[in-house]
């Protein structure tokens, strides 16, 4: 029997089968432990040829250890990480960044999910103030939360203005592969090239298994990440199995393929809702999300149907994800049930 697909997250997919293919090969005799093996070399080199030479890159399991432990790694205590309200850094890893960085996290409401030197700038202040927290790192997330995009100029604009401020920037990039396809830009562009000085950059969202990494454009700033990666039960011993998957999905443009349909099916699935009464497309498809204004007394009998995730409740405002193995099929079946049950 075919099993529904949902719209919930990008991340309820499977592998695709070059990532499975890849796990296979890998699996074979015995390799060094803990990132000392080929398989992490070969996936290293792969990154310096997207990111560019001149960076440090660590691989962790998932995107919440990403955020954190990299954040960790260039603040102190006494600092502020400064971010969107919407950022899953606030929203969704459970206070984790309080817990493990133990940093003050600064929040600021958006329209649209994106940071400006306006918004940021009311929060730098008190700049050696014994008595009050340092603000140190933005981070921003690309695309961001609201499924919305900055531009390269915008990211450099954000960069220079907290450069001068002795400042640095994060980058949330669990999406980035969906960024870039969307920009028509490379992934060095829109990070070492527009002064980030700080990615979490993911593949499980694009059809790996598991697996993230933490990339630094800034070599210096990396002289402690593997103490704190191992503090922060991250360092796997069986890396391989981490490396190989981000050697095969860096290579032969299976990142940009998956990326590119996933966000082509927002698209579609945007075109086919946005005249459908009772609906309301809510902010700019630029990726491969479609957030949306539904009356609430219709939301459980739709998710009975198809599964999505709610991300305003007082607002009504649902998110439907699109997949790198969504299907037409699947958003005419999914949009049939939208116009029955809001009929």
């Amino acid at each position: 029997m075919a099993l529904i697909k949902d719209f919930g997250s990008d991340n309820h997919s499977g592998a695709h089968p070059d990532i499975l293919k890849a796990l296979i090969d890998s699996n074979k005799g015995h390799t060094t432990a803990y990132g000392l093996d080929e398989y992490t070399k070969k996936a290293i080199k792969k990154f310096k040829e997207h990111f560019g030479e001149n960076i440090e890159v660590y691989f962790v399991y998932n995107g919440t250890a990403a955020n954190i432990l990299g954040l960790k790694t260039i603040t102190d205590s006494f600092n502020a990480i400064i971010c969107a309200e919407t950022a899953h850094l606030n929203v969704h890893e459970c206070c984790g960044p309080e817990k493990f960085i133990g940093c003050k996290i600064i929040t600021i409401p958006t329209k649209d999910g994106k940071l400006t030197v306006d918004l940021i700038n009311p929060h730098i202040i008190n700049i050696g103030d014994i008595h009050c927290a340092q603000p140190k790192v933005v981070s921003i997330t690309q695309p961001t939360e609201l499924g919305t995009l900055y531009t390269k100029k915008e990211i450099k604009i954000l960069s220079d203005y907290l450069h001068k401020n002795n400042m640095l920037l994060h980058v949330d990039g669990a999406r980035l592969s969906n960024a870039a396809v969307s920009l028509k830009a490379s992934f060095k562009e829109i990070s070492a090239d527009v002064g980030v000085d700080l990615l979490s950059f993911g593949g499980t969202k694009n059809g790996m298994i598991l697996g993230e990494a933490v990339v630094f454009f800034n070599k210096k700033l990396s002289q402690n990440f593997e103490y704190i990666r191992k503090q922060g039960m991250q360092l796997a011993s069986k890396m391989r199995f981490i490396s190989a998957q981000f050697e095969a999905f860096l290579s032969n443009d299976l990142w940009y393929n998956n990326a590119k349909h996933a966000n082509k099916m927002a698209q579609i699935l945007y075109r086919e809702v946005k005249d459908i009464p009772k609906v309301k497309v809510s902010q700019k498809v630029q990726a491969n999300a479609v957030f949306a204004i539904i009356p609430k007394q219709y939301i459980k009998p739709l998710q009975k149907k198809y599964f999505f995730h709610v991300f305003d409740e007082h607002k009504s405002v649902v998110r439907w994800m699109c997949s790198f193995d969504t299907t037409e099929e699947d958003i005419k079946s999914f949009t049939k049930a939208i116009r029955t049950t809001l009929s």
